[in-house]
């Protein structure tokens, strides 16, 4: 991005007053730091994480839901494991986060080579993990770790240069103010809690959840962006999602938000983003049920992040640490591996965007930063890579990203032949291998 394009995406957002329509709010841009990060890290961590179980198909942080089906998998682990009458709401005191370190997840998600962290502050079961005003003896400070966990690793994940944003479930389960009478819910509740997050911690992403029961209009989404965007502390360059309401998806809000799957086959909104969140298993919370063969290895995540980008989005990779605050290791493991790639490889991902063109090759992808090209391959391309009609690059300079061995380019027809230079096995190249062509 231009200096000029910079400082006018700059101006917009701190001149423009934002109104509370959502034709006001989708003109909206996409901050240009969330174009270029490509890579964050969500984590689902809450009193879920202390039984930290569920079927292998199924999400462990949807335990308290799931034991309610007596007939269901959850419910027969619950009453095997920790008695019938043991309650959801039991788990809490046993939620102590005692080895939690955040200048260690902070650090180890900067290695990592991602540029975002997005905490779930409150997910479905309504548990707060910053001392919430609003939800007595139902947050952090209140009971278990009696220790503000948001604040906390706010602070660390900045002080390590990384954005920091917040997952928020607008809908819980079993509150019996959200059943009873879901306007009051909203006034009474909800929206003061979530101006409390805002306000406190000032994120630079706000990411909502559990929207879908209701309309944007129910939870009053174009009201509360209108306050976000104009009046509240968090930065002007604060990005969205567009989880707002049963009506938002793809069509309303900020970026989109697939979950594992791919982006939308469908147009987007214009000038529109998207973001692909999934777990290095199917899990997003910690489930000790997974095995070490359900959790995907690092090239595969690597090829993930390539495929995403490729395509035009960003990668929410999840991570969901145990009770105590750790971070299990196959999953630090898989981030600091992500994070070598990137350091090698890292300008074929960061401030790109996608580039066109007529291969058709299953194992190569595409990205572009101004004029410089970049050939992500899946796999190791063999002698030669051939791209169809792209004559114009026959005096491009070639580089395979890792090596000092020379890459030549040869013009047949209007194809572009690119001879492949043979790389010693001591080379540390691995995963997926990048061949950049700058003109």
């Amino acid at each position: 991005m231009t200096l000029a394009v910079a400082l006018l995406a700059s101006s917009l957002f701190s001149q423009t007053v934002w109104q509370p329509t959502w034709e006001s709010i989708d003109s909206r841009p996409s901050p240009q730091w969330f174009e270029d990060a490509k890579f964050g890290i969500f984590i689902h961590w809450g009193v879920y994480s202390v039984p930290a179980w569920g079927p292998k198909d199924r999400y462990s942080e949807w335990y308290w839901h799931d034991m309610m089906d007596k007939k269901g998998g959850t419910w027969q682990f619950h009453v095997k494991t920790y008695g019938e009458k043991f309650k959801y709401q039991d788990f809490a005191p046993l939620f102590k986060a005692e080895m939690y370190d955040p200048q260690h997840w902070a650090e180890t998600f900067r290695r990592s080579g991602a540029k975002y962290v997005v905490l779930t502050s409150k997910h479905h079961e309504g548990f707060s993990m910053w001392p919430d005003p609003t939800n007595w003896n139902w947050n952090v400070m209140d009971v278990g770790p009696h220790r503000d966990l948001a604040g906390d690793l706010v602070t660390a994940v900045r002080q390590e240069g990384l954005r920091a944003g917040f997952y928020y479930s607008f809908y819980e389960w079993f509150n019996p103010l959200y059943k009873s009478d879901v306007d009051r819910y909203v006034d009474q509740y909800m929206l003061p809690q979530l101006k409390d997050l805002v306000e406190r911690y000032q994120p630079d992403l706000v990411w909502p959840d559990g929207e879908w029961e209701h309309p944007s209009s129910t939870w009053r989404s174009t009201e509360f962006l209108a306050w976000l965007l104009n009046e509240s502390a968090a930065p002007k360059d604060v990005a969205i999602n567009d989880r707002w309401g049963k009506d938002c998806r793809s069509i309303h809000g900020g970026f989109a938000t697939p979950e594992y799957q791919h982006r939308p086959k469908g147009p987007l909104m214009e000038n529109q983003r998207f973001e692909e969140c999934q777990g290095m298993g199917k899990s997003f919370g910690y489930n000790r049920n997974e095995t070490a063969e359900n959790y995907r290895s690092a090239t595969e995540l690597i090829h993930l992040l390539i495929d995403t980008v490729s395509r035009g989005g960003n990668l929410l990779l999840d991570v969901g640490p145990r009770a105590d605050g750790t971070l299990p290791e196959i999953m630090e493991e898989r981030l600091l591996d992500m994070g070598k790639w990137l350091e090698r490889n890292g300008e074929a991902i960061y401030g790109t965007v996608p580039w066109q063109n007529g291969s058709q090759d299953k194992n190569l992808r595409f990205t572009q930063k101004g004029q410089t090209k970049y050939i992500l391959c899946l796999q190791w391309p063999g002698r030669e890579i051939v791209l169809p009609d792209v004559a114009q690059l026959a005096g491009c300079k070639a580089q395979l990203l890792g090596s000092d061995a020379a890459v030549s380019l040869a013009q047949k027809d209007n194809d572009l032949k690119i001879a492949i230079p043979k790389v010693s096995v001591d080379a540390g190249l691995s995963h997926a291998f990048v061949i950049r062509l700058e003109p």
